[in-house]
């Protein structure tokens, strides 16, 4: 980063810090997670070119957002974890490494499904999940078995992609 970008972002901080940390903590109500949230906004405004920002206000309010939304699904996801792992006996239970590697593992499965159209995702889901014919499939759906089988295969190819595209 150059000496002039880095004025211009110690310049952005100074004067809007405070500003969008007011404000995630009072859409979240809880100082700790709107201070992570505050930082992980600047984090993400690195990654802009600085001269592009004409609004900085209106661009962090997007940001901030965007990071609130994805720390409520997380929220989400983790507690459907623990819900489901408080239900198995404890020798069952993953290292506290393991359980972090299984929720991060569920967030990306949910949001490669989130990026299908929903028919797509949904009967997708019917035939992985239900065990269910391409005929049930397509009674439940109103759609026909070519239907099914071209939605299926939109959404395996978008997994495959998606895997290919991720670094194993």
């Amino acid at each position: 980063m150059t000496t002039s970008a880095q004025r211009s972002l110690e310049v952005l901080y100074q004067e809007h810090h405070t500003w969008i940390y007011t404000w995630l903590y009072k859409k979240l109500g809880n100082s700790s997670d709107a201070a992570d949230l505050a930082q992980d906004t600047f984090i993400r405004v690195l990654k802009k070119p600085l001269h592009e920002i004409e609004q900085p206000r209106a661009y962090l309010t997007t940001v901030a957002k965007s990071l609130m939304l994805n720390m409520f699904s997380r929220k989400r996801i983790e507690k459907a974890y623990l819900d489901v792992l408080a239900q198995q006996p404890e020798l069952e239970h993953p290292s506290p490494e393991q359980s972090y590697l299984i929720v991060e593992t569920l967030l990306e499965v949910i949001q490669l499904l989130e990026a299908l159209p929903d028919q797509v995702r949904n009967v997708f889901l019917h035939a992985q999940l239900e065990d269910l014919t391409y005929e049930q499939i397509a009674g439940q759906f109103n759609i026909s078995v070519s239907t099914v089988k071209r939605h299926i295969k939109k959404a395996y190819i978008h997994c495959l992609t998606a895997m290919l595209d991720a670094d194993f």
